[in-house]
């Protein structure tokens, strides 16, 4: 019988409580709608245990696969986690959460209904990978599909517009008021950053939320079945 793959559930990383453990409770999610799965808990960024530190200890026969907390891919995608992956046989990655479609109906829902009139900045973390960038504009048309408001992607760093920017232009464009859809997965320093770029209203991010969850299994799948690894 060919052994049960491991998933290492690798988030960024936060100093803010809140945001800590609403990825723990992600992880929570996860390894309740999947019985019997070992879930291990990974950061590439801020907490501990890091990530190449828990590829290291796993024992030499284990089957493995790390899938990103993350919504985009990016730097830490790209690099930290494929790294890591590098560094040990049986050991593959997954896709990061984002983008896909549910994710902007769950950024649609978040929002709720706006006075007429405003306009949607969608904000996103940011990555000086222009894949990434790419990545949230087609998400900004998924979400634009969904709202009568105008949205205009931003980024809190290492991309432009930023969120104060995009929020100037939509004021700017006539906009009576603006909102920020968070696409940021739990609070932390990027969300506080999002009161203070002179929004009228910013929405919670995105967990909790159970499709976190299951997008994070179906990615775990989607490895493995490239691998040929059982599941």
């Amino acid at each position: 019988m060919t052994q049960q793959a491991i998933m290492i559930a690798c988030a960024h990383g936060t100093n803010d409580a809140q945001g800590q453990t609403r990825i723990n409770q992600l992880r929570a999610d996860i390894a309740q709608l999947r019985p019997g799965l070992t879930v291990l808990e990974a950061y590439v960024d801020v907490q501990q245990p890091a990530l190449p530190d828990v590829v290291a200890g796993l024992a030499p026969d284990s089957r493995v696969v790390v899938v990103p907390l993350l919504l985009t891919v990016g730097y830490h995608v790209q690099v930290d986690i494929a790294e890591a992956v590098a560094s040990r046989p049986n050991t593959f990655a997954a896709a990061p959460l984002g983008p896909d479609p549910r994710l902007a109906k769950l950024l649609d829902e978040r929002l709720g209904e706006l006075p007429a009139g405003w306009g949607v900045v969608l904000a996103a973390a940011g990555s000086s990978r222009p894949e990434a960038a790419e990545q949230i504009e087609v998400l900004a048309a998924d979400l634009a599909v969904r709202r009568p408001e105008r949205v205009m992607a931003a980024y809190g760093a290492s991309a432009k517009p930023s969120v104060p920017e995009a929020v100037a232009a939509l004021r700017d464009g006539g906009a009576v008021g603006v909102a920020v859809a968070s696409y940021l997965l739990a609070p932390g320093y990027f969300h506080d950053q999002l009161s203070m770029a002179g929004a009228d209203l910013v929405a919670e991010p995105l967990l909790p939320a159970t499709l976190l969850a299951e997008l994070a299994l179906e990615h775990f799948d989607a490895a493995v079945s490239s691998r040929g690894t059982a599941a």
